[in-house]
C-alpha cells in the first residue's frame, strides 16, 4: 500500500537522523545513521550504524559529533548500511528534524552507490512545531525538545538525535491528527507555504534617463529621491552618498521608475545621517521606506511599569510609555542572565506579565527568591520598592555595573556580620558570576533615558565632527562642531531633560539609534549632570577633537 494513502493514526513512521562529514555538495558523505520506529504515538525498535567514509574527517567534525576517524575506519561500508535503511523505510513515513537535509543526504548517498531511492513521504518536526507549537520560538532540536518538556541527554549523534526527534513527533502527533486524516494530507499541511505571486519586476532605467547624481558628495548624509512633482519617494542614508544612491538603479525597486530628482543633506558623521534619515522618514512617510532596518545585535533590559507587579524582560526594542530601559546590551543570552540575576537578587517575579493567582508559592517563592505576589496578599507598593531599588542602580550617571557589584558586596558583608555565613558564601559566588557577566556585556550599564551627555561624532575620513546634546536618551540638539555657538543653552536643555518619564512610541527609533551607535563606536562623551560651565565644555571639545 502506498504510504501516502495510509490513515495517519494507523501509519508507521521512521524517525531518522544522519551525521555527515560536513563537506558541501558531492563531497558530503554519511558517517552515521540512526532510526527509531514510531507507531501508535510510541517509540519502538531503535537502530544505528556508523558508516565508512572515503575522505578523511576534519577535526571540527570530530569535535562536534565525537565521531573519530578511527571509528569510521572500522565501520561497515555505506552500501550495506543504506540497504538496511531502505528495508526499514519500506512502507513507512520518514520523519526527521529539518527533514530536507536528511532526505537530500540519503537520496544523494543512494544515487552514489546505484541504489533505488524509494522517495517515501516526509514529515518534518520543524514544520510540525511551527504549525502546532508556535510559542516555542527556538526550533533547534535540543531547544525545541526542552520547550516541550522533553529531556535531552546527548546531541550531535545519530541515534540520540533520532530519539529526540521521535519524541517531539509523538508530543505533537495528536495535534497533527486533528488537522489531517491521511499521511498525504499531513505532508501537504506541513509542506512549504505558497508564496505570493511576485510583483512585476521594475525596469532598469538607462543611465541617460536616471536622475542626475553627479552633485552628490562622497560624504555622510541623507539623499532623497523625488518624483516630478517634488514628492519624496525614498529617503536613504550613507557615509558615501554618491556611490550609495547609484546602487539603487542596479537592483531597481518600484519607486525608482518614478524618481526624477535627487537631492541631499550632508552631515559630518554617520550618526548624523542616521538621526536625520529617521526624522525625515517619520515626517514624510515616503512610499519606498517601509520601515527602518535593524542591523545591530543589541538588546535592552526593560521593565514596563503599566502593571501592578512589573517584571524584567529582554527585547531588541526599548519599551515605550511608562518604562525603564537599560542598555543597549550586546548579546541576548547574557542580557537574559543579567535579568535573571537581578530578579533573584531583589526577589522579583520570575513569571511573565500575566500574573496567575496561586494557592501556594512557586518554586522561586519557596526558595526565597520571589516575594510571591501571585498569592494575592502582597501590597503593590511593597513590591514596587524592591523594583525601584533594583532599577535605581542603573539610573542617572556613572556605571550601573559597579553599583550593582557594590550592592552585592554590601549584602555579603551584612550577611557575614549577622553570621549568616552560608548566605554570604552564596552572595560571594553570585558576585563573581556577575562580575564575569558584566565584563562580557561590556560598556556602562545605565538607563537609556537617564542622565545627559555631550557626544562628538567624527567624519569617517575627514577632520570634521557633529556635536550631539543628549538628554534623557533623546537628541536635544545637534549640528556641525564648527557651527557650535552658544553652548550654555543646549547644555542646560540636555541636563534638564526629564528623565524616567513616558517615552512616546515615535521617539523609540531615535533613542535606539543613538544609544546603539554610541555603544558600538564609543565616541568621546562628556557627562552633563550637573551642567558644566561653557569654558569647561569648550576645553573638552578642543581636546576631544584633537585626539
Amino acid at each position: 500500500m502506498n504510504p501516502a494513502a495510509q490513515q495517519l493514526a494507523s501509519a508507521e513512521f521512521l524517525a531518522v537522523d544522519v551525521e555527515t562529514n560536513g563537506r558541501p555538495g558531492e563531497g558530503c558523505e554519511l558517517t552515521e545513521v540512526g532510526t527509531v520506529l514510531v507507531g501508535g504515538g510510541e517509540l519502538h525498535e531503535r537502530w544505528e550504524s556508523l558508516v565508512r567514509v572515503e575522505q578523511p574527517l576534519s577535526r571540527g567534525i570530530e569535535r562536534l559529533t565525537g565521531i573519530t576517524q578511527a571509528m569510521v575506519d572500522e565501520a561497515p561500508p555505506a552500501e550495506p548500511v543504506l540497504r538496511e535503511v531502505a528495508e526499514r523505510l519500506e512502507g513507512r513515513v520518514l520523519v526527521a528534524h529539518n527533514a530536507s537535509f536528511d532526505r537530500r543526504v540519503l537520496a544523494q548517498a543512494f544515487k552514489r552507490f546505484g541504489l533505488d531511492w524509494a522517495d517515501p513521504p516526509v514529515l518534518c518536526t520543524v514544520a510540525l512545531a511551527r504549525r502546532f507549537a508556535p510559542l516555542a520560538r527556538q526550533r533547534k532540536l535540543a531547544l525545541l525538545a526542552d520547550a516541550l518538556g522533553i529531556e535531552v541527554d546527548e546531541t550531535h549523534r545519530a541515534l540520540p538525535d533520532a530519539v529526540t526527534c521521535a519524541r517531539i513527533f509523538c508530543a505533537l502527533f495528536g495535534r497533527l491528527c486533528s488537522g489531517a486524516a491521511t499521511v498525504a494530507e499531513a505532508a501537504s499541511l506541513l509542506g512549504p507555504r505558497r508564496r505570493p505571486k511576485a510583483k512585476r519586476a521594475a525596469k532598469r532605467r538607462p543611465p541617460a534617463e536616471r536622475p542626475d547624481l553627479s552633485q552628490l558628495p562622497d560624504d555622510p548624509g541623507v539623499y532623497i529621491f523625488r518624483d516630478e512633482r517634488g514628492r519624496a519617494l525614498y529617503v536613504g542614508k550613507s557615509v558615501a552618498l554618491r556611490s550609495r544612491a547609484r546602487s539603487h538603479f542596479c537592483a531597481p525597486a518600484e519607486w525608482t521608475e518614478r524618481a526624477e530628482i535627487v537631492d541631499y543633506r550632508a552631515t559630518n558623521s554617520e550618526l548624523g545621517a542616521l538621526v536625520l534619515e529617521n526624522r525625515l522618514i517619520k515626517r514624510w512617510r515616503p512610499p519606498g521606506n517601509i520601515r527602518l532596518k535593524r542591523t545591530d545585535g543589541y538588546v535592552y533590559l526593560r521593565c514596563r511599569l503599566d502593571i501592578p507587579y512589573p517584571v524584567l524582560e529582554v527585547d531588541p526594542e526599548p519599551a515605550s510609555g511608562r518604562a525603564v530601559n537599560i542598555g543597549p546590551l550586546r548579546g541576548r543570552r547574557a542580557a537574559g542572565e543579567l535579568a535573571d540575576q537581578l530578579t533573584s537578587l531583589f526577589r522579583l517575579r520570575h513569571c511573565g506579565r500575566t500574573l496567575r493567582t496561586r494557592e501556594h508559592p512557586s518554586i522561586y517563592g519557596q526558595m526565597g527568591r520571589c516575594v510571591s505576589p501571585c498569592l494575592g496578599d502582597l501590597d503593590p507598593n511593597a513590591y514596587r520598592r524592591l523594583l525601584d531599588e533594583a532599577l535605581s542602580l542603573f539610573d542617572g550617571d556613572g556605571d550601573g555595573s559597579q553599583r550593582l557589584l557594590d550592592w552585592v558586596e554590601g549584602q555579603m558583608q551584612a550577611a557575614a556580620a549577622a553570621r549568616h555565613y552560608e548566605r554570604a558564601a552564596v552572595l560571594e559566588r553570585r558576585r563573581e558570576r556577575l562580575a564575569a557577566l558584566l565584563e562580557r556585556l561590556g560598556g556602562i550599564l545605565r538607563a537609556t533615558t537617564g542622565g545627559a551627555k555631550l557626544a562628538l561624532a567624527r567624519h569617517p575620513a575627514k577632520e570634521r565632527f557633529d556635536l550631539f546634546w543628549i538628554g534623557a536618551g533623546r537628541v536635544v540638539e545637534w549640528g556641525p562642531l564648527e557651527a557650535a555657538g552658544d553652548l550654555e543653552g543646549p547644555v542646560r536643555a540636555a541636563a534638564s531633560a526629564p528623565a524616567g518619564g513616558p517615552v512616546d512610541p515615535e521617539e523609540l527609533d531615535e533613542i535606539r539609534i543613538v544609544s546603539t551607535w554610541i555603544a558600538e563606536h564609543d565616541p568621546p562623551t562628556l557627562e552633563l549632570s550637573p551642567a558644566p560651565p561653557a569654558e569647561q565644555v569648550r576645553a573638552w571639545l578642543a581636546g576631544a577633537a584633537s585626539t
